[in-house]
């Protein structure tokens, strides 16, 4: 069975409803990134970041995921299909995808802010400030804020090194290092890229300029007649 890696970003999930900041004039839900996805957010104001993350956890509950994200968890009838997110929502995981990395953390969980290693799946929506780990340590949300190592990095590369198709969808290739990724697939594999926006030259891909939803329906109907 052939090995189908994709690289989904914030696109695929704008389709439920889930808002980006980089199609927001770098907003993200009203707030300024650097304000609640950076340590150093966290060191100022560690309150607001909690009620932002609470907030964006929340929200996971009014949405569903998409047609894009079944229509990838169909795939894996007839490809291995590994996933590797940019997002930090569940929504691949609802549809029913089996192999999901998250490059930069998930909302549904939260981790010790001295033992790293240390993680938790939340099961409610708030996390507060005084709720720590059985060290006593304070929790934070899981999720890799701009400026902090990208630990799965390395991981996510060996499977594009794997691959024998690669999909990009809903992303700008602009956020690094997560936009390197496709540089550690075979230079001879199958390449495709869905999302309408203009990504000028990009070798090796052909581009299905089209929705997260259109454009994996799309592509999908060409994958089955290959297989």
């Amino acid at each position: 069975m052939k090995k189908l890696v994709v690289l989904t970003g914030a696109g695929i999930s704008a389709e439920s409803g889930l808002k980006t900041f980089r199609g927001a004039g770098g907003l993200w839900e009203g707030h300024r990134v650097e304000d609640v996805a950076s340590p150093e957010a966290w060191h100022r104001n560690p309150e607001m970041v909690l009620k932002f993350y609470n907030e964006r956890r929340q929200q996971l509950g009014d949405v569903e995921p998409n047609d894009a994200h079944r229509l990838l968890a169909e795939l894996e009838r007839d490809y291995d299909v590994q996933i590797v997110t940019q997002n930090v929502d569940d929504l691949h995981e609802r549809a029913g995808s089996d192999k999901v990395l998250h490059l930069h953390g998930e909302l549904r969980k939260c981790r010790c802010t001295v033992e790293e290693h240390l993680v938790y799946e939340m099961d409610k929506d708030e996390l507060e400030w005084g709720e720590t780990c059985p060290n006593g340590h304070q929790l934070r949300p899981h999720i890799v804020w701009f400026g902090e190592e990208v630990p799965k990095l390395q991981e996510a590369a060996w499977h594009f090194t794997q691959a024998d198709i690669q999909l990009v969808i809903g992303t700008s290739l602009k956020v690094y290092p997560a936009a390197s990724l496709i540089h550690y697939a075979p230079a001879d594999i199958d390449s495709y890229l869905i999302d309408p926006g203009d990504f000028g030259n990009l070798p090796g891909f052909r581009h299905i300029k089209d929705t997260a939803v259109n454009g994996t329906q799309t592509l999908l109907k060409y994958l089955r007649s290959r297989v």
